[in-house]
């Protein structure tokens, strides 16, 4: 599944009012924080993942790991932050940021 430039637009509009949910520090990846992962991206669908680390190729590094453990795709990448999305075909209309915020495109 790929995304439309489209869609990554109306992402990335939606994202830019998110908070990170999930941060990585340099003790790397643990179990714990791939399954914070995953419930995050079941409940929110587009979550904003923070990088607490100094080095850009450490950084790149587990971001290619989170993606490849989570199956989410890449939305966007700044910095120290990263954009992801996971569909979830039951998602709560509650939770998933997609759902909540489809149309404002990030205005409230």
């Amino acid at each position: 599944m790929s995304l439309s430039q489209a869609q990554k637009k109306a992402f990335r509009s939606i994202g830019h009012h998110l908070n990170p949910v999930v941060m990585i520090s340099e003790n790397g990846i643990s179990e714990g924080v791939l399954a914070e992962l995953d419930r995050a991206l079941n409940d929110h669908e587009l979550i904003k993942v923070k990088f607490a680390l100094p080095e850009r190729d450490e950084r790149g590094a587990m971001l290619d790991e989170l993606i490849e453990a989570s199956g989410a795709e890449l939305v966007q990448k700044i910095g120290k932050m990263a954009l992801l999305y996971r569909r979830n075909p039951q998602a709560n209309p509650k939770l998933s940021n997609v759902q909540r915020y489809e149309g404002h495109h990030g205005r409230r």
